[in-house]
């Protein structure tokens, strides 16, 4: 039996329209994840990926052929000259935090141009003198750049504060986090990076790439970017990576983050892999295809709820640069309803009902659903957000397209 049967006639009649509507964009997708599997097979046939390196390490990590070969497969596909890939990553946030303390000595300025760090961020940089561990009391200066009254980097702004801020390492945020504005594309990151180096020629450039990871066909590193980060409970760990992050970017910034990650002396040379390697290696491999699902999956998502009166960004026809679709639902009820929806139809803990709550790291409740095989991955179908206006609700991921149109479809049967 096709399974649009047992959705209302309403939806089932949107959804057949959406799938017509939305064929060619899910066509250039397809495409687009066939440049990208070329691209990191060639990586893996250059650096001659063994089934010996799929095994892992223990103790201190040392002659880990695997972790070093992976290591250049990332630096290969990210065009770079070195990479740090490493499970002892916990998060994103820890990955960025790496990167961020190795660029940045006391005394020295950081600037985000992409308008105000998401919520983890913040704590990271420090709220005030007192936050613990943070930048800011290691001496580290902080600012960001407003964006303009179209949510996009205010240039005319910019060339001022520069001057003026001198910062040591300018940070572009890629993803929109929990704010409504755009993410950026590849080629506005590019013209980011060429304005800061054309006035600042020394500043470091700093990427956070969460979320961003085979979405375009090029990446922020080949356009200038001296470091980059990621996590691999996101894109590039292909929903088989299991904990980690990575960092790509300048050689000698690469060893300071490594550094930084374990200490002076042993940098990037030690840290075992455990049971953990094959997932991080097969799941990069599977990146571009798990990628471009979950693309699919939120071209779907924007296109059948427009059809049904909600308002989304980006829309279903708009330029894609990561995995976030962002549904504004106008009250903290319609959030967790539309949450607690999703979770129902995940593979995981779908009995479950998700609760607004407190978090580390954030200032607002936030509602979470999450029925993922990995703990906390957003390259898994999840809905998340802060429960304060406008209430929009940020829903990711999605290991299979066809997962995400069932559990979409069928979480809006039961709001509606």
């Amino acid at each position: 039996m096709d399974w649009k049967q047992k959705l209302p006639i309403k939806i089932q009649q949107a959804v057949q329209k959406v799938d017509q509507q939305i064929q060619p964009q899910i066509e250039e997708i397809n495409r687009r994840i066939d440049n990208n599997q070329a691209k990191v097979l060639e990586a893996f046939t250059d650096q001659h990926v063994a089934e010996s390196h799929l095994s892992g390490s223990t103790g201190y990590g040392h002659f880990d052929e695997g972790r070093q070969t992976l290591d250049k497969v990332y630096a290969q596909v990210f065009k770079t000259p070195a990479a740090l890939v490493r499970p002892q990553f916990v998060s994103g946030t820890h990955t960025i935090a790496v990167g961020l303390f190795g660029c940045l000595k006391p005394g020295q300025k950081l600037l985000y141009i992409t308008g105000k760090p998401y919520d983890t961020l913040q704590e990271v940089i420090g709220k005030n003198a007192q936050q613990p561990g943070s930048l800011k009391e290691y001496g580290v200066q902080f600012k960001y750049q407003p964006l303009n009254a179209q949510k996009n980097v205010d240039y005319e702004h910019l060339d001022a504060t520069l001057q003026e801020f001198q910062p040591d390492v300018v940070a572009i945020q890629r993803s929109r986090g929990y704010e409504v504005r755009p993410s950026y594309t590849v080629n506005q990151i590019a013209a980011m990076i060429s304005f800061v180096k054309q006035r600042c020629p020394q500043t470091i450039i700093f990427v956070d790439n969460c979320y961003g990871e085979f979405s375009e066909e090029h990446e922020p590193t080949e356009y200038g970017a001296d470091l980059m980060a990621g996590s691999l409970y996101k894109n590039a760990g292909g929903g088989l990576a299991t904990t980690g992050g990575y960092l790509v970017g300048r050689k000698d910034l690469i060893e300071q983050a490594a550094i930084r990650l374990t200490a002076p002396g042993i940098g990037s040379q030690e840290g075992a892999t455990g049971p953990y390697l094959r997932g991080m290696i097969e799941g990069f491999f599977l990146a571009p295809q798990v990628t471009g699902n979950a693309i699919k999956g939120a071209i779907f998502t924007a296109a059948l709820l427009e059809q049904l009166g909600f308002e989304v960004t980006p829309k279903w026809n708009e330029e894609r640069t990561d995995l976030i679709q962002t549904i504004i639902l106008g009250s903290a009820e319609k959030m967790v309803q539309f949450a607690r929806a999703i979770q129902k139809y995940s593979p995981i803990d779908s009995f479950v009902s998700p609760e607004a709550s407190e978090m580390d790291g954030y200032e607002d409740k936030i509602i979470m659903a999450a029925g993922t095989f990995v703990e906390g991955s957003t390259i898994e179908l999840s809905a998340d957000g802060p429960l304060r206006p406008p209430y929009a609700l940020y829903l990711q991921g999605g290991l299979t397209y066809s997962h995400v149109r069932i559990a979409v479809a069928r979480a809006c049967a039961e709001i509606l």
